[in-house]
């Protein structure tokens, strides 16, 4: 498979760069400052791409089977704004910016909520769940969805979650496809589900992001907006566009060529190297199983240690694992998460799996039932956001109105989200999360 960006980038090595970045081109401590340049004549440019970056787009739409895939450098931050700015725009004439969204949102899609000013309607787990998880069955979507006054722009999900739980994403997309709504999928975790069959894409997503970066060999803030092959012709005709109010005019080209390059690890070894990783951890699984370890999720390429099923805390669990020379991916009170990808050889699965050492799961910790806390809307999230605020100490917050999503990142879930009144059932989350302060609008 070509690889038109890195192909550019190797060949210019002019030395009388008159043109940012500041470096010129000169090797420094980094070591790559030949390659990262700007907008020059050949190199295409990102939101108008019609040269190399338009060639390698389409390299990575048929490696992903979508209608298009786009390029983003600032992470799927930026293609979640962009994909929720595509729905509202193509929402049914005279219907509310409504979006119908499972509550364990990342962040960004409240801030996407106070910049285009739609106003999300929460999908609450079914039963008592993690801050992180928050399972939809099809039913529970059909009866919301026959609930509301019109069809939302778009139903939107997290699949896989930061734990590890990957939605019923095929029953979903037929639910909407019967109320005449958009499935839009934060697929962040994901990318590398398109090479084991598992991605939302193939699934029935309409629109979905990747993070790149995360589970492929992306340098950070890698990302692909994908539109489906099924989806309206519109939000294909109009993605980068939306991307391009959301991003920087100035993308790092090692970023895009990171992109590139790893086109042709995917139509290369990628798919077999991640296919070995999955099995290798499925292993590593079976091996810590049958020790006693409890796991969570069913996603291949994470490894989610229940710690309060073994009778841990996840900070501790995380502790003994660093102890063994494995640095985990997130922890809190109750899991310990680990991530896997084709970069990841049998050696460090080998270092995985006696991580743990002498350390033994023991009797299950009890864990309180904590569902997400539903805290009454007093302002809209533009409103609230944007309103004046002051930190205060979380224990101080009770009664107050949020006005920055209160998180810790990762997961970067919010706890409360901007124009909620916090209540008791959030200042019990707050404290079992740890959070110590909070942003609340000023009295």
């Amino acid at each position: 498979m070509t690889t038109p960006i890195w192909d550019f980038l190797r060949e210019y090595q002019r030395e009388g760069r008159f043109h940012m970045p500041g470096h010129k081109g000169v090797n420094g401590p980094l070591g790559c400052e030949r390659w990262d340049i700007t907008e020059i004549p050949g190199a295409d440019s990102l939101y108008e791409a019609a040269g190399i970056i338009a060639e390698s787009e389409r390299n990575a739409a048929a490696l992903f089977g979508s209608a298009a895939t786009f390029y983003s450098t600032e992470g799927s931050t930026q293609c979640i704004k962009a994909l929720l700015f595509l729905a509202l725009q193509n929402r049914r004439l005279g219907t509310p910016p409504v979006v119908l969204a499972a509550r364990n949102v990342h962040k960004s899609f409240v801030h996407a909520a106070a910049l285009l000013d739609f106003e999300p309607v929460w999908l609450w787990p079914e039963e008592d769940a993690s801050l992180c998880a928050c399972p939809v069955t099809a039913a529970g979507l059909d009866q919301r969805l026959a609930a509301l006054d019109a069809p939302p722009a778009a139903v939107y999900v997290t699949s896989p979650d930061y734990l590890g739980n990957l939605q019923d994403v095929p029953a979903l997309a037929e639910v909407c496809r019967r109320h005449g709504t958009l499935l839009l999928v934060d697929n962040a975790h994901g990318a590398y589900l398109r090479f084991l069959g598992l991605h939302p894409l193939d699934q029935g997503a309409d629109l979905c992001c990747d993070s790149a970066h995360k589970t492929l060999p992306v340098l950070t803030g890698g990302a692909y907006l994908h539109v489906s092959k099924t989806a309206p012709a519109a939000l294909r005709e109009n993605a980068r566009a939306a991307l391009s109010v959301f991003g920087s005019t100035s993308p790092s080209y090692l970023t895009l060529a990171s992109l590139d390059l790893c086109n042709a690890w995917l139509a290369g070894e990628g798919p077999e190297r991640i296919r070995a990783a999955t099995r290798g951890l499925a292993e590593v699984r079976r091996d810590l199983s049958a020790r006693g370890w409890a796991f969570t999720g069913t996603e291949p390429l994470k490894l989610t240690f229940d710690a309060a099923c073994s009778g841990w805390e996840g900070f501790a669990l995380a502790e003994a694992l660093r102890t063994g020379g494995v640095e985990p991916e997130y922890a809190d009170r109750d899991f310990c998460v680990l991530m896997a990808s084709g970069s990841t050889d049998a050696e460090a699965l080998r270092m995985l799996a006696r991580a743990p050492g002498p350390a033994m799961p023991g009797p299950a910790r009890p864990r309180p039932a904590l569902s997400p806390a539903r805290g009454e809307r007093v302002l809209s999230v533009q409103e609230a956001l944007f309103a004046p605020r002051e930190t205060v100490p979380a224990e101080k917050s009770l009664g107050r109105i949020c006005g920055a999503p209160t998180v810790a990142c990762p997961p970067a879930v919010p706890v409360a989200v901007s124009g909620e009144r916090i209540g008791a059932e959030t200042l019990a989350l707050f404290r079992y999360y740890g959070v110590e302060t909070v942003d609340v609008l000023k009295e």
